[in-house]
Protein backbone atom coordinates (compact mmCIF):
# COMPACT_ATOMS: atom_id res chain seq x y z
CA UNK A 1 0.00 0.00 0.00
CA UNK A 2 1.27 3.85 -0.24
CA UNK A 3 2.47 4.85 3.16
CA UNK A 4 0.08 7.13 5.27
CA UNK A 5 1.32 10.60 5.83
CA UNK A 6 1.90 11.94 9.64
CA UNK A 7 -1.19 13.85 9.45
CA UNK A 8 -3.08 11.26 7.83
CA UNK A 9 -2.19 8.85 10.49
CA UNK A 10 -3.91 11.60 13.17
CA UNK A 11 -6.86 12.19 11.49
CA UNK A 12 -7.14 8.61 11.06
CA UNK A 13 -6.80 7.98 14.72
CA UNK A 14 -8.67 10.87 15.95
CA UNK A 15 -11.79 10.41 13.71
CA UNK A 16 -11.91 6.77 11.36
CA UNK A 17 -10.70 4.36 13.47
CA UNK A 18 -12.66 2.09 15.68
CA UNK A 19 -12.58 2.44 18.71
CA UNK A 20 -13.79 0.00 22.22
CA UNK A 21 -16.13 1.37 24.61
CA UNK A 22 -12.92 2.88 26.28
CA UNK A 23 -11.35 5.06 23.49
CA UNK A 24 -9.09 2.12 22.64
CA UNK A 25 -8.58 2.09 18.86
CA UNK A 26 -9.11 -1.34 17.90
CA UNK A 27 -8.53 -1.59 13.73
CA UNK A 28 -5.57 -0.25 12.00
CA UNK A 29 -5.78 2.13 8.72
CA UNK A 30 -5.68 -1.24 6.41
CA UNK A 31 -8.17 -3.04 8.42
CA UNK A 32 -10.48 0.42 8.16
CA UNK A 33 -9.98 0.20 4.11
CA UNK A 34 -10.81 -4.20 4.36
CA UNK A 35 -13.77 -3.24 6.73
CA UNK A 36 -15.55 -0.90 4.22
CA UNK A 37 -14.22 -2.81 0.39
CA UNK A 38 -15.74 -5.79 2.46
CA UNK A 39 -19.23 -4.09 3.10
CA UNK A 40 -19.42 -2.63 0.07
CA UNK A 41 -18.84 -5.80 -2.15
CA UNK A 42 -21.09 -7.48 0.23
CA UNK A 43 -24.31 -6.48 -1.97
CA UNK A 44 -22.16 -7.97 -5.44
CA UNK A 45 -24.48 -11.47 -6.49
CA UNK A 46 -21.46 -12.68 -8.45
CA UNK A 47 -17.62 -12.17 -8.11
CA UNK A 48 -18.23 -11.03 -4.07
CA UNK A 49 -14.42 -11.92 -3.54
CA UNK A 50 -13.31 -10.34 -6.74
CA UNK A 51 -14.75 -6.90 -6.46
CA UNK A 52 -13.58 -6.91 -2.54
CA UNK A 53 -10.36 -7.00 -3.41
CA UNK A 54 -10.80 -4.82 -6.18
CA UNK A 55 -12.02 -2.03 -3.64
CA UNK A 56 -9.74 -2.81 -1.30
CA UNK A 57 -6.75 -2.49 -3.69
CA UNK A 58 -8.02 1.06 -4.91
CA UNK A 59 -8.74 2.18 -1.44
CA UNK A 60 -5.20 1.03 0.55
CA UNK A 61 -3.17 2.98 -2.30
CA UNK A 62 -5.23 5.95 -2.05
CA UNK A 63 -5.88 5.75 -5.85
CA UNK A 64 -10.20 6.10 -4.60
CA UNK A 65 -11.90 7.60 -1.36
CA UNK A 66 -14.99 7.17 -0.31
CA UNK A 67 -16.95 10.69 1.45
CA UNK A 68 -16.27 10.92 5.09
CA UNK A 69 -19.57 8.64 6.53
CA UNK A 70 -18.77 5.67 4.43
CA UNK A 71 -15.08 5.38 5.94
CA UNK A 72 -16.60 5.69 8.59
CA UNK A 73 -19.77 3.98 8.96
CA UNK A 74 -19.49 1.09 6.50
CA UNK A 75 -19.41 -1.88 7.94
CA UNK A 76 -20.82 -0.77 11.48
CA UNK A 77 -24.23 -1.70 12.43
CA UNK A 78 -26.94 0.57 11.30
CA UNK A 79 -23.97 2.37 9.02
CA UNK A 80 -25.26 5.84 7.13
CA UNK A 81 -23.07 5.97 4.51
CA UNK A 82 -24.13 9.44 2.64
CA UNK A 83 -22.42 12.63 2.85
CA UNK A 84 -25.23 14.92 1.45
CA UNK A 85 -29.17 15.75 1.94
CA UNK A 86 -31.56 18.19 1.30
CA UNK A 87 -34.65 18.10 3.66
CA UNK A 88 -37.65 21.06 2.88
CA UNK A 89 -38.89 23.18 5.12
CA UNK A 90 -42.29 24.24 5.20
CA UNK A 91 -44.24 27.09 6.29
CA UNK A 92 -45.38 25.85 10.05
CA UNK A 93 -44.09 25.71 13.13
CA UNK A 94 -44.67 21.72 13.37
CA UNK A 95 -43.15 21.55 10.01
CA UNK A 96 -39.54 23.82 10.93
CA UNK A 97 -38.91 21.87 13.72
CA UNK A 98 -39.41 18.44 12.52
CA UNK A 99 -37.15 19.18 9.87
CA UNK A 100 -34.80 20.49 12.79
CA UNK A 101 -35.31 16.67 14.27
CA UNK A 102 -34.04 15.17 10.89
CA UNK A 103 -31.60 17.10 10.43
CA UNK A 104 -30.01 16.52 14.02
CA UNK A 105 -30.39 12.82 13.19
CA UNK A 106 -28.45 13.30 9.83
CA UNK A 107 -25.76 15.18 11.62
CA UNK A 108 -25.29 12.50 14.51
CA UNK A 109 -24.63 9.93 11.68
CA UNK A 110 -22.11 11.98 9.36
CA UNK A 111 -24.55 13.81 7.25
CA UNK A 112 -24.77 17.77 6.32
CA UNK A 113 -27.51 19.18 4.84
CA UNK A 114 -28.97 22.08 2.64
CA UNK A 115 -31.98 23.86 3.05
CA UNK A 116 -34.28 25.91 0.55
CA UNK A 117 -35.99 28.73 3.64
CA UNK A 118 -37.94 30.63 1.11
CA UNK A 119 -41.59 29.12 1.43
CA UNK A 120 -41.03 30.19 5.34
CA UNK A 121 -42.91 33.89 5.56
CA UNK A 122 -41.51 36.89 5.97
CA UNK A 123 -40.63 38.19 9.24
CA UNK A 124 -43.41 40.28 11.21
CA UNK A 125 -46.31 38.74 8.77
CA UNK A 126 -49.41 38.06 10.28
CA UNK A 127 -50.00 34.28 11.47
CA UNK A 128 -54.01 33.82 11.72
CA UNK A 129 -53.24 31.11 13.99
CA UNK A 130 -51.77 32.66 16.62
CA UNK A 131 -53.08 36.46 16.00
CA UNK A 132 -49.45 36.87 15.93
CA UNK A 133 -46.45 37.95 14.14
CA UNK A 134 -43.81 35.25 12.39
CA UNK A 135 -40.24 35.28 13.10
CA UNK A 136 -39.03 34.86 9.39
CA UNK A 137 -36.44 32.55 7.88
CA UNK A 138 -32.93 34.39 9.88
CA UNK A 139 -34.75 33.76 13.17
CA UNK A 140 -35.64 29.96 12.20
CA UNK A 141 -31.98 29.82 10.92
CA UNK A 142 -30.46 30.60 14.04
CA UNK A 143 -32.23 27.91 15.82
CA UNK A 144 -30.92 25.65 13.12
CA UNK A 145 -27.21 26.91 13.78
CA UNK A 146 -27.36 26.38 17.79
CA UNK A 147 -28.79 23.12 17.34
CA UNK A 148 -26.51 22.27 15.01
CA UNK A 149 -23.66 23.31 17.57
CA UNK A 150 -24.99 20.59 20.33
CA UNK A 151 -25.13 17.98 17.68
CA UNK A 152 -21.50 16.36 16.22
CA UNK A 153 -22.42 14.27 13.34
CA UNK A 154 -21.19 10.86 14.45
CA UNK A 155 -19.43 12.80 17.65
CA UNK A 156 -16.49 13.14 14.73
CA UNK A 157 -18.22 15.77 12.32
CA UNK A 158 -19.33 19.03 13.36
CA UNK A 159 -22.84 19.22 11.55
CA UNK A 160 -22.56 21.12 8.39
CA UNK A 161 -25.39 23.36 6.80
CA UNK A 162 -26.57 25.07 3.61
CA UNK A 163 -29.12 27.44 4.03
CA UNK A 164 -30.28 29.30 0.61
CA UNK A 165 -32.74 32.22 0.83
CA UNK A 166 -34.30 33.23 -3.22
CA UNK A 167 -33.43 36.41 -4.21
CA UNK A 168 -37.09 37.36 -4.57
CA UNK A 169 -37.37 36.84 -0.91
CA UNK A 170 -38.88 39.99 0.95
CA UNK A 171 -36.68 39.05 3.84
CA UNK A 172 -33.44 39.05 1.53
CA UNK A 173 -31.77 41.69 2.87
CA UNK A 174 -31.50 40.40 6.51
CA UNK A 175 -30.54 37.45 4.92
CA UNK A 176 -27.55 38.65 2.84
CA UNK A 177 -26.23 40.58 6.52
CA UNK A 178 -26.84 37.54 8.42
CA UNK A 179 -23.49 36.70 8.68
CA UNK A 180 -22.24 40.32 8.67
CA UNK A 181 -21.05 39.51 12.58
CA UNK A 182 -18.21 37.05 11.62
CA UNK A 183 -18.77 34.67 14.73
CA UNK A 184 -23.12 34.61 13.40
CA UNK A 185 -24.34 31.57 12.31
CA UNK A 186 -21.14 29.94 12.13
CA UNK A 187 -22.34 26.17 11.40
CA UNK A 188 -24.26 27.41 8.18
CA UNK A 189 -22.39 28.44 4.40
CA UNK A 190 -25.42 30.56 3.46
CA UNK A 191 -26.24 31.40 -0.27
CA UNK A 192 -29.10 33.54 -2.34
CA UNK A 193 -30.63 31.33 -4.56
CA UNK A 194 -29.76 33.52 -7.62
CA UNK A 195 -32.20 33.63 -11.45
CA UNK A 196 -31.46 34.56 -14.65
CA UNK A 197 -34.28 36.81 -14.27
CA UNK A 198 -32.64 38.51 -11.39
CA UNK A 199 -29.11 38.60 -13.57
CA UNK A 200 -30.92 40.43 -16.19
CA UNK A 201 -32.24 42.85 -13.96
CA UNK A 202 -28.99 43.69 -12.87
CA UNK A 203 -27.57 43.65 -16.06
CA UNK A 204 -30.24 46.53 -17.06
CA UNK A 205 -30.59 48.31 -14.01
CA UNK A 206 -33.98 47.25 -13.75
CA UNK A 207 -36.76 47.10 -10.82
CA UNK A 208 -37.17 44.20 -8.50
CA UNK A 209 -39.84 42.62 -6.77
CA UNK A 210 -40.12 40.60 -3.98
CA UNK A 211 -43.01 38.30 -3.19
CA UNK A 212 -44.91 37.15 -0.28
CA UNK A 213 -44.21 33.29 -0.54
CA UNK A 214 -47.44 33.07 1.45
CA UNK A 215 -49.88 35.71 0.12
CA UNK A 216 -48.06 35.73 -3.13
CA UNK A 217 -48.10 39.19 -3.33
CA UNK A 218 -45.68 42.08 -3.77
CA UNK A 219 -44.45 42.80 -0.33
CA UNK A 220 -41.65 45.62 -2.05
CA UNK A 221 -40.44 46.82 -5.21
CA UNK A 222 -36.59 47.44 -4.78
CA UNK A 223 -33.63 47.80 -7.67
CA UNK A 224 -32.22 44.65 -8.93
CA UNK A 225 -28.30 46.67 -8.52
CA UNK A 226 -28.90 47.46 -4.95
CA UNK A 227 -29.68 43.60 -3.88
CA UNK A 228 -26.59 42.76 -5.91
CA UNK A 229 -24.48 45.35 -4.33
CA UNK A 230 -25.55 44.20 -1.11
CA UNK A 231 -24.79 40.78 -1.96
CA UNK A 232 -20.91 41.54 -3.59
CA UNK A 233 -20.16 43.80 -0.35
CA UNK A 234 -21.59 41.28 2.15
CA UNK A 235 -19.29 38.39 0.44
CA UNK A 236 -16.37 41.00 0.41
CA UNK A 237 -16.76 41.77 4.37
CA UNK A 238 -17.02 37.76 4.98
CA UNK A 239 -17.09 35.49 2.27
CA UNK A 240 -20.47 35.14 2.37
CA UNK A 241 -23.18 35.02 0.48
CA UNK A 242 -22.43 32.75 -2.53
CA UNK A 243 -24.66 32.10 -5.28
CA UNK A 244 -26.48 29.34 -6.32
CA UNK A 245 -28.10 29.64 -10.34
CA UNK A 246 -31.19 28.02 -10.03
CA UNK A 247 -31.87 28.43 -13.14
CA UNK A 248 -29.05 27.03 -14.46
CA UNK A 249 -29.56 23.91 -12.28
CA UNK A 250 -32.73 23.55 -13.12
CA UNK A 251 -32.19 23.86 -17.04
CA UNK A 252 -29.82 20.99 -16.50
CA UNK A 253 -32.18 18.80 -13.48
CA UNK A 254 -32.23 15.04 -14.87
CA UNK A 255 -35.54 14.38 -13.51
CA UNK A 256 -37.64 17.32 -14.35
CA UNK A 257 -40.80 15.62 -14.41
CA UNK A 258 -40.32 15.04 -10.38
CA UNK A 259 -40.07 19.11 -9.64
CA UNK A 260 -37.81 21.84 -9.37
CA UNK A 261 -34.75 21.47 -7.62
CA UNK A 262 -34.53 23.80 -5.19
CA UNK A 263 -31.14 23.37 -2.89
CA UNK A 264 -27.72 21.85 -2.62
CA UNK A 265 -25.84 19.97 -0.08
CA UNK A 266 -23.56 22.26 2.28
CA UNK A 267 -21.02 23.28 -0.05
CA UNK A 268 -23.00 23.42 -3.30
CA UNK A 269 -21.63 20.42 -5.41
CA UNK A 270 -24.84 18.25 -5.33
CA UNK A 271 -28.16 19.91 -6.31
CA UNK A 272 -31.34 17.53 -4.70
CA UNK A 273 -34.71 17.24 -4.78
CA UNK A 274 -36.44 17.06 -1.39
CA UNK A 275 -35.22 14.21 0.61
CA UNK A 276 -33.01 13.38 -1.77
CA UNK A 277 -29.29 12.08 -0.73
CA UNK A 278 -26.09 11.73 -2.65
CA UNK A 279 -22.73 9.10 -1.92
CA UNK A 280 -19.73 11.07 -3.21
CA UNK A 281 -16.30 9.62 -4.12
CA UNK A 282 -12.84 11.08 -5.43
CA UNK A 283 -10.26 9.94 -7.43
CA UNK A 284 -6.73 10.79 -7.05
CA UNK A 285 -5.66 12.48 -10.04
CA UNK A 286 -1.83 12.76 -8.27
CA UNK A 287 -1.48 9.07 -8.49
CA UNK A 288 -3.07 8.80 -12.10
CA UNK A 289 0.39 9.01 -13.74
CA UNK A 290 3.36 6.92 -15.40
CA UNK A 291 6.72 8.01 -15.95
CA UNK A 292 7.89 7.77 -19.47
CA UNK A 293 11.60 8.87 -20.43
CA UNK A 294 12.02 10.52 -17.12
CA UNK A 295 8.89 12.45 -16.93
CA UNK A 296 5.36 11.70 -16.10
CA UNK A 297 2.34 11.32 -18.11
CA UNK A 298 -1.33 10.67 -17.14
CA UNK A 299 -2.30 6.80 -17.20
CA UNK A 300 -5.56 6.63 -19.03
CA UNK A 301 -5.34 3.07 -18.71
CA UNK A 302 -5.35 3.53 -14.82
CA UNK A 303 -8.01 6.20 -14.42
CA UNK A 304 -10.13 3.86 -16.74
CA UNK A 305 -10.10 1.34 -13.93
CA UNK A 306 -10.09 3.50 -11.18
CA UNK A 307 -13.37 5.51 -11.95
CA UNK A 308 -15.08 2.58 -13.52
CA UNK A 309 -15.20 0.66 -10.24
CA UNK A 310 -15.50 4.02 -7.98
CA UNK A 311 -18.87 4.01 -9.85
CA UNK A 312 -19.77 0.78 -8.94
CA UNK A 313 -18.71 0.92 -5.55
CA UNK A 314 -20.87 4.05 -5.09
CA UNK A 315 -23.94 2.28 -6.28
CA UNK A 316 -23.37 -0.48 -4.16
CA UNK A 317 -23.34 2.29 -1.53
CA UNK A 318 -26.93 3.23 -2.28
CA UNK A 319 -27.84 -0.58 -2.21
CA UNK A 320 -26.33 -1.17 1.50
CA UNK A 321 -27.06 2.35 3.27
CA UNK A 322 -29.45 2.77 6.32
CA UNK A 323 -31.62 4.91 5.37
CA UNK A 324 -32.89 7.27 8.38
CA UNK A 325 -36.05 8.25 7.32
CA UNK A 326 -38.46 6.70 4.92
CA UNK A 327 -38.71 9.72 2.54
CA UNK A 328 -35.06 9.48 2.18
CA UNK A 329 -34.96 5.91 1.03
CA UNK A 330 -37.81 6.30 -1.22
CA UNK A 331 -36.35 9.18 -3.90
CA UNK A 332 -32.49 7.82 -3.05
CA UNK A 333 -33.16 4.61 -4.25
CA UNK A 334 -35.81 6.32 -7.48
CA UNK A 335 -32.55 8.27 -8.74
CA UNK A 336 -29.27 7.11 -7.01
CA UNK A 337 -27.85 9.70 -7.74
CA UNK A 338 -24.07 9.39 -6.82
CA UNK A 339 -21.07 12.28 -7.52
CA UNK A 340 -17.64 10.91 -8.81
CA UNK A 341 -15.07 13.70 -8.55
CA UNK A 342 -11.26 14.22 -8.01
CA UNK A 343 -8.79 15.46 -5.62
CA UNK A 344 -4.99 15.99 -6.40
CA UNK A 345 -5.81 18.22 -9.39
CA UNK A 346 -3.08 20.97 -8.60
CA UNK A 347 -0.10 18.05 -8.04
CA UNK A 348 -1.32 16.36 -11.02
CA UNK A 349 -0.17 19.37 -12.61
CA UNK A 350 2.90 19.53 -11.28
CA UNK A 351 3.97 16.52 -11.28
CA UNK A 352 3.23 17.16 -15.53
CA UNK A 353 5.21 20.51 -15.05
CA UNK A 354 1.80 22.44 -16.40
CA UNK A 355 1.33 26.20 -14.31
CA UNK A 356 -2.40 26.19 -12.96
CA UNK A 357 -2.66 30.01 -14.31
CA UNK A 358 -2.57 28.65 -17.70
CA UNK A 359 -4.65 27.78 -20.97
CA UNK A 360 -2.71 24.28 -20.99
CA UNK A 361 -3.94 23.51 -17.69
CA UNK A 362 -7.45 24.40 -18.41
CA UNK A 363 -7.52 22.41 -21.52
CA UNK A 364 -6.34 19.77 -19.70
CA UNK A 365 -8.73 20.07 -16.97
CA UNK A 366 -11.64 19.93 -19.81
CA UNK A 367 -10.06 17.22 -21.37
CA UNK A 368 -9.93 14.65 -18.45
CA UNK A 369 -12.89 15.80 -16.93
CA UNK A 370 -14.40 14.74 -20.37
CA UNK A 371 -12.90 11.48 -20.28
CA UNK A 372 -13.90 10.77 -16.87
CA UNK A 373 -17.80 11.44 -17.30
CA UNK A 374 -17.55 9.53 -20.74
CA UNK A 375 -16.33 6.54 -18.37
CA UNK A 376 -18.58 7.06 -16.16
CA UNK A 377 -21.43 6.88 -18.00
CA UNK A 378 -20.03 3.67 -19.99
CA UNK A 379 -19.69 2.49 -16.34
CA UNK A 380 -23.07 3.22 -15.47
CA UNK A 381 -24.71 1.18 -18.53
CA UNK A 382 -22.85 -1.62 -17.99
CA UNK A 383 -24.61 -1.35 -14.28
CA UNK A 384 -27.87 -0.93 -15.87
CA UNK A 385 -27.71 -3.99 -18.34
CA UNK A 386 -26.78 -5.90 -15.42
CA UNK A 387 -29.18 -4.29 -12.62
CA UNK A 388 -31.41 -1.91 -14.41
CA UNK A 389 -32.21 1.68 -14.40
CA UNK A 390 -32.67 3.68 -11.86
CA UNK A 391 -36.09 3.14 -11.07
CA UNK A 392 -37.42 6.80 -12.29
CA UNK A 393 -35.76 6.51 -16.03
CA UNK A 394 -38.35 6.63 -17.22
CA UNK A 395 -39.17 10.48 -16.43
CA UNK A 396 -35.29 11.21 -16.70
CA UNK A 397 -33.81 13.39 -19.77
CA UNK A 398 -31.78 10.27 -20.27
CA UNK A 399 -35.42 8.21 -21.89
CA UNK A 400 -35.52 6.45 -24.05
CA UNK A 401 -31.75 6.40 -25.87
CA UNK A 402 -29.40 6.43 -22.19
CA UNK A 403 -29.96 3.51 -19.97
CA UNK A 404 -28.38 4.43 -16.89
CA UNK A 405 -28.50 2.63 -13.64
CA UNK A 406 -27.36 6.83 -12.16
CA UNK A 407 -29.31 9.81 -12.66
CA UNK A 408 -25.87 11.44 -11.69
CA UNK A 409 -22.05 10.15 -11.91
CA UNK A 410 -19.75 12.71 -11.82
CA UNK A 411 -19.56 15.85 -8.46
CA UNK A 412 -16.52 18.04 -7.89
CA UNK A 413 -16.50 18.25 -3.87
CA UNK A 414 -13.93 19.90 -1.96
CA UNK A 415 -12.49 17.18 -0.77
CA UNK A 416 -11.34 18.32 2.65
CA UNK A 417 -10.48 15.17 4.84
CA UNK A 418 -9.82 12.70 2.40
CA UNK A 419 -7.20 14.29 0.83
CA UNK A 420 -5.44 14.93 3.97
CA UNK A 421 -5.65 11.16 4.08
CA UNK A 422 -4.56 10.58 0.56
CA UNK A 423 -1.65 13.28 0.95
CA UNK A 424 -2.53 15.52 -1.87
CA UNK A 425 -4.02 18.24 -2.82
CA UNK A 426 -7.38 19.55 -2.16
CA UNK A 427 -10.44 18.89 -5.30
CA UNK A 428 -9.28 20.91 -8.03
CA UNK A 429 -7.81 24.10 -6.22
CA UNK A 430 -4.39 25.11 -6.69
CA UNK A 431 -2.14 24.63 -3.81
CA UNK A 432 -3.35 27.10 -0.85
CA UNK A 433 0.22 27.68 0.00
CA UNK A 434 3.94 25.89 -0.27
CA UNK A 435 3.57 25.40 3.45
CA UNK A 436 0.67 26.43 5.66
CA UNK A 437 -1.14 25.30 8.97
CA UNK A 438 -4.67 23.37 8.64
CA UNK A 439 -6.32 24.88 12.13
CA UNK A 440 -9.90 23.60 13.35
CA UNK A 441 -10.26 20.08 11.73
CA UNK A 442 -9.31 18.16 14.72
CA UNK A 443 -10.35 20.24 17.56
CA UNK A 444 -8.09 22.75 17.96
CA UNK A 445 -5.39 20.90 16.67
CA UNK A 446 -2.60 22.26 14.29
CA UNK A 447 -1.51 20.33 11.43
CA UNK A 448 1.22 21.86 9.17
CA UNK A 449 1.79 20.86 5.39
CA UNK A 450 4.67 21.13 3.44
CA UNK A 451 4.07 20.39 -0.31
CA UNK A 452 5.79 17.14 -0.94
CA UNK A 453 6.14 17.62 -4.54
CA UNK A 454 7.99 21.11 -3.36
CA UNK A 455 10.44 18.91 -1.34
CA UNK A 456 10.92 16.46 -4.00
CA UNK A 457 11.50 18.71 -6.60
CA UNK A 458 14.61 20.88 -4.78
CA UNK A 459 16.36 17.89 -3.66
CA UNK A 460 16.39 16.52 -6.70
CA UNK A 461 17.79 20.24 -8.15
CA UNK A 462 20.04 20.32 -5.11
CA UNK A 463 19.16 23.24 -3.69
CA UNK A 464 16.82 21.93 -0.42
CA UNK A 465 18.40 23.30 2.67
CA UNK A 466 17.42 25.01 6.07
CA UNK A 467 17.39 28.07 4.51
CA UNK A 468 15.16 27.46 1.95
CA UNK A 469 12.80 25.60 4.01
CA UNK A 470 13.09 28.54 6.67
CA UNK A 471 12.14 30.95 3.76
CA UNK A 472 9.10 28.57 2.92
CA UNK A 473 7.47 28.22 6.86
CA UNK A 474 8.15 31.84 7.32
CA UNK A 475 6.53 32.82 4.17
CA UNK A 476 4.06 30.22 2.33
CA UNK A 477 5.53 30.70 -0.67
CA UNK A 478 8.41 30.66 -3.27
CA UNK A 479 7.76 33.52 -5.53
CA UNK A 480 10.35 35.99 -3.86
CA UNK A 481 12.81 34.20 -2.71
CA UNK A 482 15.79 33.53 -5.00
CA UNK A 483 16.55 30.77 -3.50
CA UNK A 484 14.34 28.87 -6.48
CA UNK A 485 14.79 28.66 -10.66
CA UNK A 486 12.48 30.82 -12.03
CA UNK A 487 11.61 27.87 -13.90
CA UNK A 488 9.91 26.59 -11.29
CA UNK A 489 7.97 29.34 -9.92
CA UNK A 490 5.59 28.36 -12.49
CA UNK A 491 4.39 25.11 -11.50
CA UNK A 492 4.26 26.34 -7.74
CA UNK A 493 2.26 29.09 -7.89
CA UNK A 494 -0.43 29.69 -4.77
CA UNK A 495 -4.14 29.75 -4.92
CA UNK A 496 -4.00 34.13 -4.01
CA UNK A 497 -1.09 34.05 -6.23
CA UNK A 498 -2.99 33.21 -9.35
CA UNK A 499 -5.78 35.28 -10.79
CA UNK A 500 -9.02 34.72 -10.03
CA UNK A 501 -9.85 34.35 -13.82
CA UNK A 502 -7.94 31.03 -13.75
CA UNK A 503 -9.39 29.61 -11.13
CA UNK A 504 -13.06 30.28 -12.55
CA UNK A 505 -12.05 29.12 -16.50
CA UNK A 506 -10.97 25.90 -13.83
CA UNK A 507 -14.17 25.52 -12.48
CA UNK A 508 -16.04 26.60 -16.01
CA UNK A 509 -13.77 23.36 -16.95
CA UNK A 510 -15.18 20.78 -14.96
CA UNK A 511 -18.49 22.45 -14.81
CA UNK A 512 -18.98 21.53 -18.43
CA UNK A 513 -18.48 17.85 -17.88
CA UNK A 514 -20.03 17.54 -14.41
CA UNK A 515 -23.82 16.78 -14.49
CA UNK A 516 -24.16 17.59 -10.68
CA UNK A 517 -21.92 20.58 -9.62
CA UNK A 518 -18.24 22.28 -9.00
CA UNK A 519 -17.67 23.42 -5.43
CA UNK A 520 -15.15 25.87 -6.04
CA UNK A 521 -13.78 28.35 -3.55
CA UNK A 522 -12.39 31.53 -5.91
CA UNK A 523 -9.37 32.52 -2.96
CA UNK A 524 -8.92 36.21 -3.24
CA UNK A 525 -6.14 38.83 -1.82
CA UNK A 526 -6.72 40.93 1.22
CA UNK A 527 -6.63 44.04 -1.45
CA UNK A 528 -9.72 42.76 -3.61
CA UNK A 529 -12.25 45.38 -4.91
CA UNK A 530 -15.84 44.46 -4.27
CA UNK A 531 -15.63 45.51 -8.22
CA UNK A 532 -12.99 42.29 -8.48
CA UNK A 533 -16.15 40.34 -6.57
CA UNK A 534 -19.16 41.70 -8.70
CA UNK A 535 -17.09 40.97 -12.07
CA UNK A 536 -16.44 37.62 -10.73
CA UNK A 537 -19.94 36.76 -10.01
CA UNK A 538 -21.31 37.72 -13.32
CA UNK A 539 -18.54 35.94 -15.05
CA UNK A 540 -19.52 32.98 -12.97
CA UNK A 541 -23.16 33.48 -14.41
CA UNK A 542 -22.11 33.86 -17.81
CA UNK A 543 -20.20 30.55 -17.86
CA UNK A 544 -23.06 28.62 -17.11
CA UNK A 545 -21.56 27.97 -13.05
CA UNK A 546 -24.37 26.23 -10.87
CA UNK A 547 -22.97 28.18 -7.98
CA UNK A 548 -19.74 30.22 -7.08
CA UNK A 549 -18.13 31.26 -4.08
CA UNK A 550 -15.86 33.64 -3.18
CA UNK A 551 -12.76 33.88 -0.06
CA UNK A 552 -11.25 37.14 0.60
CA UNK A 553 -8.07 36.06 2.71
CA UNK A 554 -8.18 36.74 6.48
CA UNK A 555 -12.21 37.65 6.44
CA UNK A 556 -13.16 35.33 8.48
CA UNK A 557 -12.03 34.91 11.86
CA UNK A 558 -11.03 31.52 12.34
CA UNK A 559 -9.64 30.03 8.78
CA UNK A 560 -8.96 26.80 8.45
CA UNK A 561 -6.04 26.84 6.06
CA UNK A 562 -3.82 29.87 7.41
CA UNK A 563 -0.43 31.06 6.05
CA UNK A 564 2.14 29.41 7.94
CA UNK A 565 4.83 31.29 10.20
CA UNK A 566 5.80 28.55 12.66
CA UNK A 567 8.34 31.20 13.75
CA UNK A 568 5.20 32.82 15.88
CA UNK A 569 5.63 35.74 14.32
CA UNK A 570 2.33 38.21 14.24
CA UNK A 571 1.61 37.31 10.83
CA UNK A 572 0.72 33.80 11.22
Amino acid sequence: MTSLSKNALQILKERYLLKDRDGNIIETPQQLFRRVATCVASCEEEQKNVFEEQFYEILNNLLFLPNSPTLMNAGCRNGQLSACFVLPIADSLEAIFSTLKHAALIHQSGGGTGFNFSKLRPKNDFVSTTSGTSSGPVAFMKVYDAATEYVKQGGKRRGANMAILNVNHPDIEEFITSKSSKKAIKNFNISVGITDDFMKAVQQDLSWQLINPHTKKVAKVVKAKAIWQLIVNQAWRTGDPGLIFLSTINILNPTPKMGDIESTNPCGEVPLLNYESCNLGSVNLSKMILKKDLKFEIDWKKLTKTVQLGIRFLDNVITLNHYLLPQIKSITMANRKIGLGVMGWAELLILLEIPYASVEAVSLAEKIMQFIKNESYKASEKLARERGVFPEWKNSIYAPNLKLRNATCNSIAPTGTISVIADTSYSIEPLFAIAYDRIGILGNKRQTEINKLFIQKMKQLNVWNDKLKKTILNAGSIQSTRLVPQSIKSIFKTSLEIPWKYHLMHQQAFQKHTDNAVSKTINLCEDTTEEDISRIFMTAWKYKLKGITVYRHGSKINQVIQKCNLNNSEAC
